[in-house]
């Protein structure tokens, strides 16, 4: 094949060239796939829910069956990764960058079935997700935990450690939320359904001390790069607010349990500790992407990791308006309505930029069947899609 160059005349490109184009830009997204895809599940699944909080039901509904499809597309997406590149597959799970991106697919599926509750009213199937984002949660946690502790070459701290890590208490917390929300009929014993629920809200809790405590030390005392801020940074704030709602649902829904009831002060006091320190991060983190992209100039191009970014966005929302009901603060409603204005529009953007580069590969694909030449952006292509076709 002719090389192919931004001065190339791309109108003057073969059609069989072009679909050998697209084929070899989908077989490469497919090998490096991120095993995080699953935040856009999380993602649309939050924003979905604060939607139908606010009384915004159209956009609430609209947005469950964009994640429904969504959901279903991500499992025979992975199934394919892991069959046709199973070393690639492998890697990830050993991997201190992108191994933790598997506890995606357990925040994921415990948000669906959580819009299943809400927005359908579906009981059942709200239990199903539970139950299948219970047993991911085990899988999850004593393997990649596991994996990483016994490995014999390990990276340095600055390298091997970033926000991503923080999916781990977004998924152990999502186990929670739901089962707060079906526990009528989860695990037979309402006594011994809010003590499980609550050793999880605890020990979520607990290991976002741990890990931001050796996140908090990376950023201080090692170099700090633009491109060491990757997107799931935002799971800094996304992981307390989670822990935030939690304890929230948790005061909700056992709130007369004798098993409960002597600790509801303790877990008010706890769930607005997490709250004080999700506001917190709000600052901070916005100083931190006006340096990498306003004053570094780091350019903003999509990252599927952007999904870790609407997630958090949403999820303050919803754990604010959750805990300005708890604490009967109508202020906090206010607050709450402010960030899902903002979690809808960098959702509709970050959806815009996700699917526009496989947008170009389908039309090119298509129009080189009906015709023996085509047009295609090379501005769309990157060095790697260059490398593909010249191969």
């Amino acid at each position: 094949m002719s090389r192919i160059t931004r001065e190339t005349d791309l109108s003057a490109i073969p059609a069989a060239d072009g679909r050998i184009l697209s084929l070899a830009y989908m077989k490469q997204s497919l090998a490096a796939l991120h095993p995080a895809y699953f935040a856009l599940v999380m993602a649309t699944g939050i924003v979905s829910i604060g939607c139908k909080a606010m009384g915004l039901e159209e956009v609430a509904t609209l947005l469950f069956w964009v994640n429904v499809p969504a959901y279903a597309i991500l499992w025979l997406v992975y199934g394919a990764r892991a069959w046709l590149f199973p070393s690639r597959f492998m890697a990830d799970w050993l991997s201190h960058k992108r191994g933790f991106g598997f506890f995606t697919v357990v925040a994921a599926t415990n948000v669906l079935g959580s819009q299943f509750f809400l927005l359908q009213d579906n009981v059942a199937a709200a239990e199903i997700f539970w139950w299948a984002g219970f047993i991911l949660w085990l899988l999850c946690t004593y393997s990649i935990f596991v994996l990483l502790a016994v490995q014999k070459q390990k990276p340095p701290i600055e390298e091997g450690i970033n926000g991503g890590w923080l999916i781990a208490v977004v998924a152990t917390q999502s186990v929670s939320v739901l089962g707060a929300l079906v526990k009528p009929s989860i695990l037979g014993s309402g006594d011994f359904s809010a003590v499980l629920l609550l050793s999880f809200w605890l020990f979520g809790g607990m290991l976002y001390i741990w890990l931001i405590s050796l996140i908090f030390y990376r950023y201080m005392f090692f170099r700090f790069e633009p491109s060491d801020l990757i997107p799931p940074y935002w799971i800094n704030m996304g992981a307390v607010a989670i822990t935030t709602l939690t304890g929230a649902e948790l005061i909700r829904a056992f709130e007369s349990t004798p098993a409960i009831h002597s600790m509801l002060p303790f877990i008010k006091g706890m769930t607005t500790m997490y709250w004080a320190t999700a506001t917190w991060w709000i600052p901070m983190l916005l100083v931190l992407g006006v340096w990498r992209h306003g004053i570094r100039r780091f350019k903003l191009t999509y990252d599927p990791l952007y999904w870790g970014l609407v997630f958090p966005l949403g999820m303050y929302a919803v754990c604010t308006l959750k805990l300005g009901v708890v604490f009967n603060l109508p202020m906090f409603l206010l607050v709450a309505r402010v960030f899902i204005v903002v979690a809808l529009i960098a959702w509709l953007l970050t959806f815009l930029s996700m699917i526009k580069r496989p947008l170009y590969a389908v039309l090119l694909m298509v129009r080189t069947r009906s015709r023996d030449t085509t047009i295609f952006p090379d501005t769309q292509l990157n060095e790697g899609d260059r490398e593909n076709a010249q191969s």
